[in-house]
């Protein structure tokens, strides 16, 4: 249908994007533009796809004849079990030569993938989960892990990523902490501008190892009312800017985000796809956001009504759920057409502008533009058969399971030498399982626990292994049903590995949980959030049999969220957090309880001591912790936690200004030395007091950390900087200011750093 004329301006590629947007919007009818705010996912596959899951021109044509094009295609190589990276690229050309060719003004479509630790397809690169990359507390490897996604993304002809997850975590009990970098603002921030870094590169979309980074869920989805995915937010505009917005404020502002995913909670009553406070006001004039609000899948629905799950009711029907999310700014309905469906009779009606649809279909163009589509819109098949899960982009995974890995107890067991210990039983119910969590691609190969210890430890060393018991019944992501493990089942289980830890020197312990017992709850049949933090089934069964027959345990955790341990880190000689580390999950295992990597991990997010000392999270108001009867308010393990094999110490602190006036600057300078006997990894820690405001502040908030490598001996100066918005806060009059005054700064290797120093700001 597309015919050739003389050149349009809006396929000049020498000028402006705005005034190619232009042009291309007043040659656009009203059914042209609105196709471009609707996507095809799960409708792909009998609107788009042969029974092969091949392209099939015949049912494209018998859906999209009409020549309107189409916005996006979700997620195509999920399609009929997955495609193989060269098959994945040809379906992306396949798809995209039809709408190009066959609309009337050829705009391509752009695809989408889920890329939350690695593209969600068979044969990519699996990195840790974001919570376990956070551990790392290592912006700079958080950025290649993202630039390694980006580059088999772009290579299959995926165009944005819906990724990073930017959510700060406060509810432990909310199934998706797995997903977000942890519980504070400034750490999630920072890795967060790493991970768009790592997408858009300086917003190079246009590259072809670069895609277009979508920061979610906006906002404050971290914190749902009893830890229930999706419920309301109930805080105050101070708290929901100085927690919740921050991050996705600084990866605006920093990281120069290309796209943002409305939220599906509410806050104060009002759905983040409704609320166009939030949209507009704050993203868009405050921070000068320039593109595009996509909504989460089926999120502009629920503004009415989502059978069989639950509705806001803020809406009577399709066409006011719609024209609400269009007055919002939701630019695009994700996944399918729905509310969206009849947009231009909505406008034809009277209950949208043209001029509203205009604004927002001018930013979706515009992104089609910058990612150089209109040019380049096709990708080589080959090139991603080589390139989708190559062994460059398996070591980038091999480092970041590596440093995520968190030592939280040593008794002097680890390092473990392979020559000393004979007989050692690997144990538990994932020790030899593949985990990866949600969102999660089929990578080419997975090394369990107990692989990895086979491989390290050699074939003079006796590797006994026993299951221990099960957490659920199959365990995976996508099985809604949760089915308990069988007490009788597992009794037996835990019986043979007593057994296999009585002929063994050491026990490594695998427990946890699973891809079932934390994750996230899209459906009233498949949930993930928790009432309790205990380990799931009779996993402290096992322990407690284990630590009967008096051999050492070195226990590893593999699990979404933070875990009540209290029972296995007492019965454990070592504990290691692992959350979920990635195909090269066991060769990482191995590497640090054998030596070969020193751990360097720091917790992102606090270990409570149970369910009932929630919330947990460091940075509380003075008057929070009071106490408790029977129990004290001290977290099992503090946020930034983590040991080594070595030793580590600081010199007392020091300000190059201990005394500034409101607008300056000061660096806080201390040295730290490696004073144990192996090569080692630290992560200095700053935290800040204001000692008197006009409204209450957090007894201490990360505002800086440095990671340092130090060898043996090795000493070096870590230089802080302290700048305004180390020290500002939202005041009594909700103004985002600098109080004069006194400020402690504190500064160590976790979030109960002790040493301080003061710090005076003047008028």
């Amino acid at each position: 249908m597309h015919v050739a004329v003389d050149q349009p301006r809006y396929l000049n590629a020498t000028l402006p994007i705005s005034q190619r947007v232009a042009d291309l919007l007043g040659r656009m009818t009203l059914e042209e533009k609105a196709a471009q705010m609707i996507c095809v996912w799960n409708e792909k596959v009998t609107k788009l796809l042969a029974d092969d899951g091949r392209f099939c021109p015949d049912r494209a044509r018998e859906h999209f004849g009409h020549g309107h094009g189409l916005g996006q295609v979700g997620r195509p190589g999920d399609a009929h079990g997955g495609a193989p990276p060269a098959e994945f690229a040809e379906l992306t050309n396949e798809i995209q030569r039809y709408f190009i060719e066959n609309s009337r003004l050829g705009i391509p479509v752009a695809f989408h993938d889920e890329c939350l630790h690695g593209l969600v397809a068979r044969d990519a690169t699996s990195f840790p989960q974001p919570i376990g990359l956070a551990s790392s507390f290592h912006p700079e490897l958080v950025r290649r892990v993202y630039e390694v996604t980006a580059r088999e993304a772009r290579a299959c002809g995926v165009h944005q990523a819906l990724a990073p997850v930017v959510d700060v975590a406060r509810d432990p009990r909310w199934g998706r902490v797995e997903e977000t970098f942890g519980e504070d603002p400034y750490l999630v921030a920072e890795l967060g501008v790493a991970a768009v870094r790592g997408f858009q590169g300086d917003r190079e979309v246009g590259a072809h190892d670069r895609v277009i980074g979508t920061l979610k869920h906006f906002a404050a989805h971290g914190q749902p009312e009893s830890g229930n995915n999706c419920a309301p937010v109930s805080i105050s505009e101070r708290h929901l800017r100085e927690t919740f917005l921050y991050p996705f404020e600084r990866c605006v502002r920093e990281g120069g985000a290309m796209s943002v995913m409305a939220s599906y909670n509410e806050i104060d009553g009002v759905p983040s796809h409704a609320n166009t406070w939030l949209l507009r006001k704050v993203l868009r004039e405050e921070w000068a956001f320039d593109g595009t609000v996509v909504s989460d899948y089926y999120a502009i629905r629920e503004l009415w009504n989502r059978p069989d799950l639950y509705g806001h009711h803020v809406a009577a029907n399709r066409d006011e759920a719609a024209a609400l999310a269009v007055t919002a700014g939701v630019n695009i309905e994700l996944p399918e057409p729905d509310c969206y469906a009849d947009l231009a009779d909505f406008v034809r009606r009277g209950v949208i502008a043209e001029a509203a649809i205009d604004e927002l279909v001018g930013q979706l163009l515009a992104h089609k533009f910058e990612l150089g589509l209109f040019e380049d819109p096709y990708v080589d098949s080959a090139a991603a058969e080589s390139l989708v899960g190559c062994e460059e982009h398996g070591g980038v995974a091999l480092e970041a399971a590596r440093q995520t890995i968190t030592l939280l107890k040593n008794d002097g067991v680890l390092p473990l030498q392979p020559g000393k210990h004979p007989t050692v039983a690997v144990i538990g119910p994932n020790a030899h399982r593949t985990m990866l969590g949600g969102y999660s691609g089929k990578p080419k190969s997975f090394v369990t626990v107990l692989d990895g210890v086979r491989q390290a430890f050699g074939a003079d060393c006796e590797v006994l292994y026993a299951e221990g018991c099960q957490i659920t019944i199959g365990g995976g992501w996508f099985e809604d049903e949760v089915v308990p493990s069988d007490p009788e089942t597992d009794r037996r289980l835990i019986a043979e590995a007593v057994e296999a830890a009585k002929r063994a020197d050491i026990v490594i312990l695998a427990v946890g949980g699973n891809e079932q017992t934390s994750r996230e709850a899209w459906m009233s049949n498949h949930l993930g959030d928790r009432t309790d933090l205990d380990m799931v089934g009779r996993q402290n069964e096992l322990v407690d049999a284990l630590h009967a027959t008096g051999k050492p345990i070195v226990s590893l955790l593999f699990n979404g969220r933070p875990l009540a341990v209290a029972n296995l880190a007492e019965k454990s000689a070592a504990l290691l957090e692992c959350w979920y580390l990635g195909q090269a999950s066991g060769t990482a295992v191995a590497d640090v309880l054998t030596g070969k990597q020193n751990p360097c991990g720091k917790l992102p997010i606090t270990i409570p001591r149970s369910v009932g000392h929630l919330p947990a999270f460091y940075n509380h108001r003075p008057s929070a912790r009071r106490g408790y009867l029977f129990d004290d308010t001290t977290p099992l393990f503090p946020f930034g936690y983590g040991l080594s094999y070595t030793d580590f110490e600081l010199s007392d602190p020091r300000l190059d200004s201990a005394c500034i006036a409101v607008g300056e600057s000061t660096q806080l300078r201390v040295t730290v030395t490696n004073t144990g006997p192996y090569a080692g990894a630290q992560v200095v820690q700053l935290y800040i007091r204001d000692m008197v405001s006009t409204v209450t502040r957090p007894v201490r908030e990360l505002k800086g950390f440095a990671r340092v490598d130090l060898a043996s001996g090795e000493s070096r100066e870590v230089v802080l900087p302290i700048t305004p918005d180390s020290l500002a806060f939202w005041n009594i009059d909700k103004l985002f200011v600098v109080e004069p005054g006194e400020f402690e700064l504190m500064v160590g290797f976790d979030s109960q750093a002790s040493q301080s120093l003061r710090l005076t700001v003047s008028e």
